[in-house]
């Protein structure tokens, strides 16, 4: 075996810099640090077009995590108006005038209530950013010969099961040995998978059970009709009724009455779940349709015309 391409992905600079130092004073290890998502994919790219691509991916499994929370802690929720209310002085407000009687026999003036005033709804600045394991899934469909091993602060079986159905072929804790570490890198490359041993019996059982929502999503998911399918792939491309039967050539009732029957035959009540079903089944989202020609104008001739 040749020299070991190994590019490190973690967003603590000081942590992949002395991590990517000690790998490489292995005398066949090569490494390259990243220190973001959109880093590690640049850098990915420039060794694939230079012809010398990373043989392995080492990537936090928080990776973005810090910063999303910076971002939530710096984004304030809007003014609660009713607090703001209170904090001022009492305004001085003259006293109401009587309103004059009515004259006799006119009804009774309508009285409207107050409408209760509406409680403020703190709006929050960035969503959370990807982890580490979303930005795997996405390098394994770019680049599928490249092995991936992620590093963890915490063995979670949850997380584990996710980063392996997500192409990573090793978990390594962060307090791992250096030894360790370049023992699975070496592993991996021999198309061998590395688990700590306390996490393989919770990582089973999570494979397991999401192999069994797996089978129950397509046992539903084959109730449905064939147009109803349709729909159901257009409804997880997030296309709203309107644009259902725009793509299909439907009414839009003929749309929603699809819709409403893919909702029964799943036994749920939101297009959200019926989305959730459906990628549990391995249902990809709709394409759009290939714009076809329209067709050509004939010319028909009388007989005997001409």
């Amino acid at each position: 075996m040749g020299r070991i391409r190994v590019l490190v992905v973690d967003d603590h600079r000081i942590f992949a810099e002395a991590l990517a130092a000690a790998l490489a004073a292995e005398s066949d290890v090569e490494v390259g640090a990243a220190g973001s998502a959109a880093a590690a994919e640049r850098a990915l790219e420039r060794a694939a077009v230079e012809g010398r691509a990373f043989d392995v991916i080492l990537i936090d499994a928080d990776l973005g995590a810090e910063s999303a929370a910076g971002a939530r802690r710096t984004a304030r929720p809007a003014a609660d108006p009713l607090d703001a209310a209170r904090r001022r002085p009492p305004a001085i407000v003259p006293a109401p005038r009587r309103p004059a009687p009515a004259p006799a026999g006119a009804p009774p003036a309508a009285v409207h209530p107050a409408a209760p005033p509406h409680p403020a709804t703190p709006q929050y600045g960035a969503a959370p950013a990807p982890d580490g394991i979303t930005l795997l899934a996405r390098i394994r469909r770019n680049h599928p010969g490249l092995r991936a091993v992620v590093l963890a602060t915490a063995d979670d079986p949850h997380r584990a099961a996710r980063a392996l159905h997500a192409g990573a072929t090793g978990w390594v804790a962060k307090e791992s040995s250096l030894a360790r570490l370049l023992s699975v890198i070496r592993g991996v490359l021999r198309d061998e998978t590395h688990l700590p041993p306390a996490l393989l019996t919770g990582v089973i059982r999570e494979l397991t059970t999401a192999r069994r929502d797996r089978t129950e999503s397509e046992r539903l998911v084959d109730t449905l009709t064939p147009r109803e399918k349709q729909i159901l792939r257009c409804m997880v491309a997030g296309l709203g009724r309107q644009a259902v039967a725009e793509r299909l050539y439907l009414s839009p009732h003929t749309v929603r009455t699809h819709m409403q029957n893919v909702l029964g035959k799943l036994g749920v009540h939101s297009t959200l779940a019926a989305v959730a079903v459906a990628r549990r089944a391995g249902i990809s989202p709709s394409e759009p349709a290939a714009p076809t020609a329209a067709p050509s104008a004939t010319t028909t001739t009388a007989p005997g015309a001409g």
